[in-house]
C-alpha cells in the first residue's frame, strides 16, 4: 500500500467532516486521516494505486490548501 504525507490547513472536526466526502469520493484513497494535534496538520493518505494529483484536486474542492511533504 502507498502513502503519501502533505501539510495541510484542515485544523479541526468541522474541517474533516467538509472535506470528507471529497476524500470518500476519490478512486485511489483507501483510508486517511488527518492529525489535527501536529502543529503541520498531517494529511495521511493510503491505497493501493494512489493518485497525488487527485488527492490535492480533492482538497482544493473542499477549499483546504495542502503541500507535499517527504516521506
Amino acid at each position: 500500500m502507498k502513502t503519501l504525507k502533505f501539510k495541510t490547513n484542515i485544523k479541526c472536526g468541522g474541517c474533516i467532516a467538509a472535506v470528507t466526502p471529497h476524500l470518500n469520493s476519490a478512486e485511489t484513497v483507501e483510508k486517511w486521516e488527518v492529525d489535527t494535534a501536529n502543529p503541520d496538520k498531517i494529511l495521511t493518505v493510503q491505497g493501493e494505486d494512489l493518485s497525488e494529483k487527485e488527492v490535492i484536486e480533492k482538497v482544493k474542492k473542499a477549499g483546504y490548501t495542502l503541500v507535499k511533504t517527504e516521506g
